[in-house]
């Protein structure tokens, strides 16, 4: 066992408890294992940068972990808004999200149609609509021209439109 991997046991084994009793006053249950998991994930990648003291270090991967999983969720719950949205245009008005269970149903019925895109197009409408890329930087990501990843978004958008509105069409067929 290399010195790195005996310090970070050690770090791990005294520490986690107090994070993870941090983690759960910041961001409650359901969310504190994601965020300890996140903070020592970086205190293993920066252990030779971990001071003599490192509760404070640790606190401050924590709640740097903590800010990006609220980050994560505000971009889930506005792709999700997007999403609603952009199903209510594509269809023309045709759902009518009167109550709860139908805004439910008809978020479930867009990203259901976003899984059955490629993985290609599923990341171009992605990194563009739920990590609010500009054009230029989802294209960085992907590694293409920014000419190419807007030919990428466009054709990705038209075809979730298109399995939108047939999904839409079978559905309505079927009633």
């Amino acid at each position: 066992m290399t010195d790195d991997e005996q310090r970070f046991r050690v770090l791990y084994r005294q520490h986690y408890a107090p994070v993870l009793a941090y983690a759960l006053r910041r961001v409650g249950p359901d969310r504190a294992q994601d965020v300890v998991a996140e903070t020592f994930l970086v205190a293993w990648r920066h252990i030779r940068r971990a001071p003599a003291d490192p509760m404070p270090w640790l606190y401050r991967l924590a709640r740097n972990a903590a800010a990006n999983e609220a980050r994560a969720l505000r971009r889930g719950v506005r792709l999700q808004e997007r999403a609603r949205a952009g199903a209510t245009t594509m269809v023309a008005g045709t759902l009518a999200a009167s109550d709860h269970a139908e805004r439910i149903g008809e978020t479930d019925w867009v990203l259901a149609a976003l899984r059955r895109l490629s993985p290609r197009d599923q990341e171009a409408l992605l990194l563009t609509v739920w990590e609010d890329l500009d054009v230029a930087s989802a294209a960085a990501v992907m590694g293409c021209s920014t000419a190419a990843m807007k030919v990428r978004v466009h054709r990705a958008r038209r075809r979730l439109a298109g399995l939108l509105t047939r999904s839409q069409v079978d559905g309505s067929e079927a009633s």
